[in-house]
């Protein structure tokens, strides 16, 4: 069974979320680490913080978009409310 992933990285530099989607999401941590990815090369490193597993990549890719809107980027610092307290 394939699995999609939405997931959130906090980036240790900044404090800001980065939001993304892949189908092997520690692999991809590792990559945005090493500084593989162009949009958070500057910005690293980053703790992966949370994500979600889903069946369908469609899912997976309307999550994303929905945590990149201010809306979703409020959901999720409320459902991570306490992890967040906890990494300051």
């Amino acid at each position: 069974m394939i699995f999609y992933y939405t997931y959130v990285l906090l980036s240790q530099k900044d404090k800001k979320f980065y939001i993304g989607f892949s189908e092997d999401v520690f692999k991809r941590l590792t990559q945005h680490n090493k500084n593989k990815n162009i949009s958070t090369k500057s910005r690293t490193p980053f703790d992966l913080i949370y994500y979600e597993a889903h069946l369908n990549k469609k899912d997976a890719l309307r999550r994303e978009s929905y945590f990149k809107t201010s809306s979703g980027k409020r959901t999720l610092r409320q459902m991570l409310r306490d992890s967040l307290e906890n990494l300051r």
